[in-house]
């Protein structure tokens, strides 16, 4: 007798049922999101705002003044200042070199403009130039093609009251207007455009791309200046913008958590059932990572379209404030996948962990609908701890001045802070016992659901400790600015410059009446600020030195750092600037000129110039003989380094003001800078003041409000999650008798014991994480910053409970009825 079995016995539970099993189970978890949205609406809203904001930045970031403004699609600019067959002959070379250039002339002298020392530039520029045509838009009217025909910008004509049609006479030439341009790239800059070789070029700004290595090796004009685009400048803002987008996502994906673990508990008895029939751990965990990246998914598209619609609205308003044309489609595209991307992997992994604990239940547990035992905190504490001593000590060695060990030491510490929440929900646990009974049954439910809770409390912590570093910050700053003897100036002194960057800028060439001019404006500028007296500032010009945005550079001492080939650089990080020794300024510090020795170059109160070289002139290698004088060295930006006239006739240069320094009997309140700000900027100047610290608390205070307000915000999600998931326990309290007070001090206890806990986790954080930045100087952090400080640690605690306690207390509408799972 023979027995076969034609077919295999079916073994329950066996296997994981394939790509079938697995598309059911998506299906159903799709089915979920489509029944329950709302009640992840939470998570699908901060996703949104994340994704939106995110793109506005990247946005704004992409819009935001460039390199592009001065070298167009160019990445080399160099500058020559020959003129006639020279100049011929060093565009030949160009060509030759490197193919395909754009020429922009510039004259000498730029228009005066009344009551500005910026003057407006006449130059010549090709509109359909290979490298500058980005720079250059035609809005109405015509581009010059002849003699005598100009094309002025929106600004000039309105200062000067001109029309397309009309004449305009400078310098004895009359111009017709034939048409109104800009750079659509910088807003602001000033400039009259002739046709092609219709104005005499004092020095000509040349446009070329090539790679460094072949710019480095090919022939080049002798004399030239030459500048090189950097890449990473143009990059670095879309990077920074990630980061923060990054951040932020970090946030999102804490309540993320907190939220797919109510949900997880939630449809606990579901998952249950499921296994019951024999689906496997990993399909468990499929049903949540399934969810969580539809969740993702969603929020990033939807976030992405709000952030598009918002730029499209939004970009051309911008354009005062950004100075240039936005383009309202010119968005960075790839970054903003990137946003999108990085919001679906923050869901993702936000449901990873509430999905792995759900999948590791056993099935009777998961049908009795009983919460998972909270793993011990000592676990995260232990990686937590040694987290935060590598951040803290990174910190440390990165002396203020180390990016790689900034970045690290900040990650380090803040992840270390998360993992340490925790223990902060365990102690909550422990201490519930000295409570009365409705805060003991409240703080002992945070303990009990840790999982939920250490998200929400390291949400919480990472608010508040970026409004505490921040208000930290501005502490410190007020205390360096109450120091005397130190810092730029002193209180009662500020300095007026012609150039945004002082003396590491240019010097613009001014006429007599221009510089009568900028005299009047200061002299304004002082009697408003009653003061005792001006003295003017004066640098050197070489005058083999080519023009730079109107003007040339100012001389400077800088110490040389040899390069491979032989030759050296120099850096501004160290550059030293120098003055002229004028009679004025000599008075102003009681220097008697006949006590400086013959073949004196230089006079500092510097101990620290030997081996520094005068740059730019035309003798390379040029160390000046110094003598020590008692000239002021604690304020970094007074004069303390002066060029006598034995100096500037020896190297042949040019003198030239370049700002003056205001002395006001009295120290500067905020208001009257607020006011001189604002009266050097009508004028075209610049106002540089010994820092006040008046900003930074501003700010302070608006990042200590911001943090208070994104705390409370979380507490509201996290308590109106867990009042959701303990609802049948007040019901049952209710039933019971519960007074709607015992109810009220429920909510009230769980909000102000999150609050608490929060604040002084973030407060801590951030105080560890100040005290290794300035371990040198721990000095500057002993004035605290109170206010902000009391805001954080009682008021949100305070106002937590009291919207707790307001908020709470209704009554359940019905008692027997319970939702189905």
């Amino acid at each position: 007798m023979t027995l076969a079995v034609q077919d295999k016995p079916v073994e329950l539970g066996a296997g994981h049922g394939g790509m079938p099993a697995r598309r059911a189970v998506v299906r159903w978890a799709w089915r979920l999101f489509r029944r329950e949205w709302r009640q992840q609406s939470i998570v699908l809203g901060l996703l949104l705002v994340a994704v939106a904001a995110t793109v506005v930045g990247l946005g704004a970031v992409a819009s935001a003044p460039s390199q592009a403004a001065v070298f167009g699609t160019a990445d080399h600019l160099v500058t020559l200042g020959s003129t006639g067959t020279q100049l011929d002959t060093d565009l030949a070379t160009l060509r030759s070199s490197f193919g395909a250039i754009d020429v922009i002339e510039h004259t000498k002298q730029r228009i005066a403009v009344p009551g500005s020392a910026n003057g407006v530039d006449l130059r010549t520029q090709n509109p359909g130039g290979p490298y500058g045509s980005p720079m250059l838009r035609l809005n109405q009217g015509r581009y010059p093609h002849g003699p005598g025909e100009l094309a002025v910008t929106d600004r000039t004509a309105t200062l000067f009251g001109l029309h397309v049609g009309g004449t305009w006479t400078q310098a004895g030439t009359t111009w017709t207007i034939v048409g109104l341009v800009e750079n659509p790239l910088n807003l602001a800059d000033l400039f009259a455009l002739a046709a092609p070789g219709q104005i005499e070029a004092d020095h000509v700004d040349v446009l070329l791309r090539a790679p460094d290595r072949v710019f480095r090796n090919q022939p080049r004009p002798d004399g030239a200046n030459v500048q090189v685009r950097s890449p990473e400048t143009d990059a670095a803002a879309g990077v920074g913008v990630l980061a923060l987008a990054t951040i932020g996502l970090v946030f999102v994906g804490l309540l993320a958590v907190a939220g797919f673990t109510v949900m997880a508990q939630r449809r606990l008895r579901a998952l249950g059932m499921l296994g019951a029939i024999g689906a496997s751990h990993r399909h468990i965990r499929l049903v949540l990572l399934a969810n969580g990246a539809v969740i993702g998914g969603v929020g990033a598209l939807a976030g992405a379209a709000v952030g598009v619609a918002a730029w499209v609205l939004l970009g051309p308003q911008l354009e005062p404030l950004l100075g240039h044309r936005v383009d309202r489609f010119g968005l960075p595209w790839t970054p903003v996948l990137i946003a999108m991307g990085l919001a679906t992997l923050t869901a993702l992994l936000a449901a990873w962990w509430p999905a792995r604990a759900a999948a590791r239940m056993p099935v009777v547990a998961a049908l009795s609908a009983r919460p998972a035992p909270p793993r011990p905190a000592h676990r995260f504490a232990l990686v937590g701890a040694g987290l935060l001593v590598l951040g803290l000590g990174a910190l440390v060695l990165a002396r203020q001045s180390r990016p790689p060990y900034i970045v690290a030491g900040v990650l380090a510490t803040a992840i270390a802070l998360l993992l340490l929440a925790p223990v902060g929900v365990a102690i909550i646990g422990r201490i519930a016992r000295h409570a009365p009974l409705p805060a003991r049954l409240a703080m002992r439910d945070l303990s009990r659901y840790r999982a939920r809770s250490s998200a929400a409390l390291a949400a919480i912590g990472l608010a508040i400790g970026i409004s505490a570093v921040v208000a930290l910050s501005g502490g410190v700053t007020v205390a360096k600015a109450a120091v005397p003897g130190s810092g730029n100036l002193p209180t009662d002194q500020i300095l007026v410059w012609l150039s945004p960057d002082g003396l590491n800028g240019t010097i613009p060439e001014l006429t007599a009446a221009q510089a009568d001019t900028m005299r009047k404006q200061v002299d304004a500028i002082a009697a408003d600020l009653q003061a005792t007296s001006v003295l003017p500032l004066t640098g050197g010009i070489s005058p083999d030195a080519p023009m730079e945005h109107g003007g040339k550079p100012a001389v400077i001492l800088a110490r040389p750092h040899p390069t491979g080939n032989g030759g050296a650089s120099y850096s501004s990080s160290d550059a030293i600037p120098l003055f002229i020794a004028t009679p004025e300024l000599l008075t102003y510090y009681g220097i008697d000129p006949a006590g400086i020795a013959a073949g004196t170059e230089v006079i500092t109160g510097r101990p620290d110039v030997n081996g520094y070289d005068v740059i730019p002139i035309r003798e390379r290698d040029f160390h000046p003989k110094a003598q020590h004088v008692p000239l002021p060295t604690t304020y970094t930006s007074l004069p303390n380094t002066l060029l006598t006239d034995h100096a500037v006739t020896t190297l042949g240069l040019t003198p030239g003001p370049v700002g003056w320094l205001v002395k006001a009997p009295r120290p500067l309140t905020t208001a009257q800078l607020d006011k001189a700000q604002q009266q050097a900027v009508a004028a075209g100047l610049n106002i540089e003041s010994r820092p006040t610290g008046a900003d930074q608390t501003r700010l302070a205070a608006w990042f200590t409000a911001a943090g208070i307000a994104v705390g409370l915000g979380v507490l509201a999600m996290t308590v109106g999650l867990i009042r959701s998931e303990t609802a049948r326990d007040l019901r049952t309290l209710t039933a019971a008798g519960a007074p709607r007070r015992t109810r009220r001090a429920l909510t009230a206890a769980t909000a102000g014991a999150l609050a608490l806990t929060g604040a002084v986790i973030g407060t801590a954080g951030a105080y560890l994480a100040m005290l290794a930045w300035y371990a040198r100087e721990l000095h500057w952090l002993a004035d605290p910053p109170l206010a902000n400080l009391a805001a954080i640690l009682a008021g949100l605690p305070v106002i937590a409970y009291a919207g707790g306690w307001l908020l709470a207390g209704r009554e359940a509408r019905t008692i027997a009825r319970q939702a189905l799972d």
